[in-house]
């Protein structure tokens, strides 16, 4: 294949109705032949400003002579016709080669590729990472207050979402409409608030692999409370496949040699508020004028939530401020600790809200099943907490009920 490029300072080579517009432009003529009657010319300008060639437009024609323009006027394509017929030598193939049919380039695609991959990363990093501190915080370091560190969380949480919404403009900031609205908001937040105090709660007592176990069954609450909720019903196929996700709990509790009742009933408590929260946002939350994205919906919720978990903090964990500063004068470690698990809760949020907006919702959905195997085998390694064949087995069986549930509920709504 043979190119030959031409360019031209007047654009003496433009249909008529080009000239005004390309007066100051150096137009651009690219030739191109790859066989005998297959003439290919791509017309565009280049900027005295850059280098970037911007093709206009190009003429369509096959060997018989026909061309035309969708650019050109009726009496241009009639002129040009003319032109064509007057020189029967002359056979053009003309195409509108425009930038933004051309696929991005293999450079730009693999920078994509590694910003999702680095999306990703931070998001196992940042989830799994906030579990196993709290796990050491509230079990081997001996921070036996699980409420006042919930509201670090969302101290942490309100303080960086005002700052990535009104500062740094990372999404739009949305108003709450209201007072309805508010008081939906503050519904939400107080279940919000039960999920993450009961959650934590339950790592004092629970190994994370026996918790993470526990917290896949969340589909199964999420189906009882939309049924008894809303009484909506899903396919016959799509409760069967919760049968494993609860049988593999069951083996999971019987062979778990770190078992713990009450820790067990306040992990299965913190599980079923998580899924009584997403039921509860779909419906509270559902008309147009009252839906929020799940960054600013963050923003609000944290702050109330803080005024929900203060006075717990201070009434069932009561001088939990001066035993803090006690335990750093000993250790200034547990500040840092502090510090680095509030700002973790909240990158927790910030990474799900970007990877959920980057990938698809079949990736996410993978991403998330194989999240809980991670912190498992992650935390057996670091804690070193005694494993049984029969509760790896439960555990596994709880993870593919769960890949099966959300494979049903694609193809139910399919």
């Amino acid at each position: 294949m043979a190119q030959i490029v031409l360019s031209a300072s007047l654009p003496s080579i433009l249909p008529l109705n080009h000239h005004r517009a390309a007066k100051k432009l150096k137009w651009v003529l690219s030739c191109s032949c790859s066989g005998k009657n297959n003439l290919r010319i791509f017309t565009g300008f280049r900027s005295s400003r850059g280098s970037q060639i911007v093709v206009v437009s190009g003429l369509e024609g096959n060997n018989s002579g026909h061309i035309s323009d969708p650019q050109l006027p009726a009496e241009g394509q009639e002129e040009a016709q003319a032109q064509a017929q007057a020189q029967p030598h002359l056979r053009h193939s003309w195409t509108n080669n425009k930038p933004s049919d051309q696929d991005p380039p293999p450079k730009m695609k693999t920078t994509s590729r590694f910003f999702t991959i680095g999306l990703v990363s931070a998001w196992y990093s940042s989830n799994i990472g906030v579990l196993l501190l709290n796990k050491y915080l509230l079990s081997n370091y001996g921070f036996k207050y699980p409420i006042f560190l919930t509201m670090c969380h969302m101290t942490a949480c309100s303080l960086f979402s005002y700052v990535a919404i009104a500062w740094m403009k990372m999404v739009p900031m949305q108003t709450i409409r209201s007072r309805v609205q508010f008081l939906k908001i503050s519904a939400l937040s107080l279940v919000f608030c039960v999920s993450v105090v009961f959650g934590n709660i339950s790592l004092r007592y629970l190994p994370v692999s026996f918790n993470q176990a526990i917290g896949a069954t969340t589909p199964f609450f999420t189906a009882v409370f939309a049924y008894l909720m809303t009484l909506k019903r899903e396919a016959w196929l799509t409760y069967v496949t919760l049968i494993p996700v609860v049988t593999g709990v069951i083996i999971a509790s019987g062979g778990e040699p770190s078992f713990h009742l009450f820790g067990f009933i306040i992990c299965v408590a913190a599980t079923a508020a998580r899924a009584l929260k997403s039921v509860l946002q779909g419906i509270l939350l559902s008309s147009e004028g009252e839906k929020l994205n799940s960054m600013n919906l963050l923003l609000y919720m944290a702050p109330i939530a803080v005024v929900f978990l203060l006075p717990a903090t201070l009434i069932m964990e009561e001088n939990v401020v001066g035993i803090t500063l006690a335990l750093a004068r000993d250790d200034i470690k547990i500040i840092w600790y502090l510090i680095f698990n509030s700002a973790l809760a909240y990158f927790v949020n910030l990474t799900n809200f970007l990877v959920t907006k980057h990938t698809s919702p079949l990736t996410l959905q993978v991403l998330g099943n194989a999240k809980g195997a991670v912190a498992v085998v992650v935390s057996i390694l670091i804690f070193r907490n005694p494993v049984s064949v029969t509760g790896m087995l439960g555990y596994t069986l709880t993870v593919l009920g769960v890949v099966l549930y959300s494979e049903a509920k694609k193809r139910s709504k399919s």
